[in-house]
């Protein structure tokens, strides 16, 4: 005999499916989100990790952290100053 897979649908935030209160689930959320659009400049820029750092006012071990993903390294504040610092605006859509 074997087991039937139980597929749940997804609420659209992964950290809600994991049992977070939906306070932290939202800014989990937009940390992880803030973080990818990061990366994604940096790669689609075609930047150094050392040219990162310069255009984010950080160190680039920090770049380090951030193209690895350590998101628990990261406050939702300094992920908003390092998009402020590489010339972008950050806006909250409340939905």
């Amino acid at each position: 005999m074997t087991e039937q897979e139980v597929i749940t649908p997804s609420s659209g935030n992964v950290f809600i499916d994991m049992g977070l209160k939906p306070e932290e689930a939202a800014v989990l959320a937009l940390r992880a989100d803030l973080m990818g659009r990061l990366r994604l400049m940096v790669r689609d820029k075609g930047w150094t990790q050392v040219q990162a750092a310069e255009h984010f006012g950080v160190a680039q071990s920090r770049v380090s952290d951030l193209m690895r993903g350590k998101w628990d390294k990261f406050s939702l504040d300094m992920l908003i100053t390092l998009a402020a610092r590489a010339g972008r605006r950050v806006e909250l859509a409340m939905v």
